[in-house]
């Protein structure tokens, strides 16, 4: 039987390789005579490289960027031929700092934009974005000013409470810093900027605005917004990342979804040529997953192969009817199977054992 596993990452406790490595040597346990064979998935959050390089190879470039707050920390451009990936939670993650310490007003998103600068820099002529899990929410406007784009009256660099004053902004030498260079967005949310479903008001909470700022912030990036492109703003996509599509479809960028575009680039379709199985999983599996969620995105290439599709998880939330409507045939979940306290403090060995568990059921 050849299976194929995989997986995001499990937010907190494992990377997307890490995930499907935790697989194998669960499933391998209970049913050794099976071929495994593991291709970890990203959505173009945190482990977007990870994913990327334990598939495609190439070359790590280390590069010391600067987080939301000015600090130093270490970030990395992945080199594939003339194509360059970068991350922009490396830069811009939540996971940076620590929840009491962030101000997502005064967060800037200029650490993602010396990202992707060093991927131009190094000679890439196509640069593909992973964007989410940013802690950063100003429109991506600190990444522009990375790039050169400068302002009149406000800052680009002090967050969206510096946008308050900005009269106007210069985008020509940030596009020209681009220029014959393609920008890609790899985005799990395909969000507009401004408004009820945008950048803010979906995101801002879990980047620590409380409720009575949300309507203030959002003005300041719709102030953004009237100054350098307001017809951008409503693109799908350009609230990802607090914003960071704004910026990136500013310079001529173009959004994939970021699981499609990790599929494509792994080879998933073709590594599911000839499967009996793919398992699939990330930290928590609910309806929330059909928005460009790995599994979702593992369940359609698995649809389209005819290939079943099962569904690992650190917590399953939806129930037989949900799952089947993402195309999932059964979910397992690590909390239900060894309890929530193990499966923070052990998660590989937890994943291990849920995993030779799904194989007593699914191997043949």
């Amino acid at each position: 039987m050849r299976v194929v596993l995989a997986p995001d990452k499990f937010a907190g406790t494992l990377s997307a390789p890490e995930a499907a490595a935790a697989m194998a040597r669960g499933w391998l346990r209970q049913a050794p005579g099976d071929e495994v064979v593991q291709v970890p998935m990203s959505d173009g959050g945190p482990g977007f490289v990870d994913a990327l390089h334990a598939a495609l190879g190439g070359r790590l470039d280390a590069v010391t960027v600067p987080d939301p707050y000015g600090h130093d920390v270490p970030g990395a451009v992945l080199r594939v031929g003339d194509t360059a990936y970068v991350e922009s939670a490396h830069a811009v993650g939540l996971h940076l700092t620590p929840a009491a310490d962030r101000r997502p007003e005064q967060g800037t998103s200029y650490g993602a934009g010396v990202l992707v600068g060093a991927a131009i820099d190094g000679g890439a002529t196509r640069v593909v974005v992973g964007l989410g899990g940013s802690a950063t929410n100003d429109g991506g406007a600190g990444l522009l000013a990375a790039l050169g784009a400068t302002a009149e009256g406000g800052s680009l660099t002090d967050g969206p409470a510096g946008l308050v004053g900005v009269s106007a902004v210069d985008l020509e030498p940030a596009r020209a810093r681009v220029e014959g260079v393609e920008l890609v967005l790899a985005s799990d949310v395909d969000n507009p900027l401004l408004g009820i479903n945008g950048a803010t008001k979906i995101y801002g909470p879990q980047k620590g605005l409380p409720d009575e700022r949300l309507v203030t912030v959002d003005g300041w990036l719709q102030h953004l917004a009237e100054v350098v492109g307001r017809k951008t703003a409503d693109v799908k996509g350009a609230g990802a990342a607090g914003g960071l599509g704004f910026g990136l479809l500013l310079l001529g960028g173009t959004r994939r979804s970021g699981v499609a575009l990790v599929a494509e680039a792994v080879g998933l379709p073709e590594v599911l040529a000839g499967a009996d199985l793919v398992i699939t999983g990330e930290g928590a599996f609910d309806f929330s997953s059909r928005s460009g969620k790995v599994p979702y995105g593992v369940a359609e290439v698995a649809s389209r192969a005819v290939v079943p599709c099962v569904a690992l998880a650190g917590q399953v939330l939806v129930g037989a009817r949900e799952m089947r409507a993402l195309g999932v045939e059964s979910a397992y979940s690590l909390v239900d199977l060894v309890g929530e306290e193990r499966a923070f403090a052990a998660p590989a060995e937890a994943l291990a054992d849920l995993a030779a568990r799904t194989a007593r059921s699914w191997s043949r």
